[in-house]
C-alpha cells in the first residue's frame, strides 16, 4: 500500500469521493451534534476545480486542498474506516506537504472540529502547530499550521 499513487480525482471518482467522505465523517455526527462540513461539500465542483486528490484502487483516501498566495489550505483529509491503520493518512499528509512545496508555498493550514480530538493528537505528530481555537458559525474549530522548510 505504501507505493500506491496519489492522483488528481477525475469526474468518474465523484461518487466514491462522496462515499469515502461519508464513511470517514459520519461517526462524528452524534458527537458534534451536526453534519461535519466535508459531508456537505459539492464534491463534483471540487473535483472539477482540481482540488481533490485520491489514493487507492478502489479509492480509500483523499485530500481536498486549495492554494492561496501564502499557504496551501488542507480543507479535508478522509480515510475510509476500512483502511485505518494502513498508512493512508500518513501518505496523504506527506503528499500535501510535497504539493505545497511544488507550488512554492511556505506552509500548510488546516482546521478540525474541537470535538474531533483524535485529530488534535495526530496533527502535532506531523509537525502542525496550534494557531487558535475559533467558533465559526455552528462549528467550533481548532486551527493549525505547518511551516515547510
Amino acid at each position: 500500500m505504501a507505493d500506491e499513487e496519489i492522483r488528481p480525482a477525475r469526474p468518474a471518482d465523484v461518487a466514491v469521493v462522496a462515499d469515502v467522505v461519508d464513511a470517514a465523517f459520519r461517526p462524528y455526527i452524534e458527537r458534534i451534534g451536526l453534519v461535519p462540513q466535508p459531508m456537505e461539500e459539492d464534491h463534483a465542483a471540487n473535483v472539477a476545480a482540481g482540488k481533490v486528490f485520491v489514493t487507492g484502487d478502489p479509492v480509500t483516501g483523499l485530500v481536498v486542498v486549495e492554494a492561496f498566495g501564502d499557504h496551501l489550505f488542507l480543507d479535508t483529509i478522509a480515510v475510509h474506516p476500512a483502511a485505518h491503520g494502513t498508512g493512508v493518512g500518513r501518505r496523504l499528509l506527506r503528499f500535501v506537504d510535497a504539493h505545497a512545496r511544488s507550488l512554492g508555498l511556505p506552509e500548510v493550514r488546516l482546521y478540525t472540529n474541537a470535538l474531533m480530538w483524535e485529530n488534535q493528537r495526530i496533527y502535532p505528530k506531523y509537525g502542525y502547530e496550534l494557531v487558535e481555537r475559533r467558533v465559526e458559525g455552528p462549528y467550533d474549530r481548532v486551527h493549525y499550521r505547518k511551516r515547510l522548510r
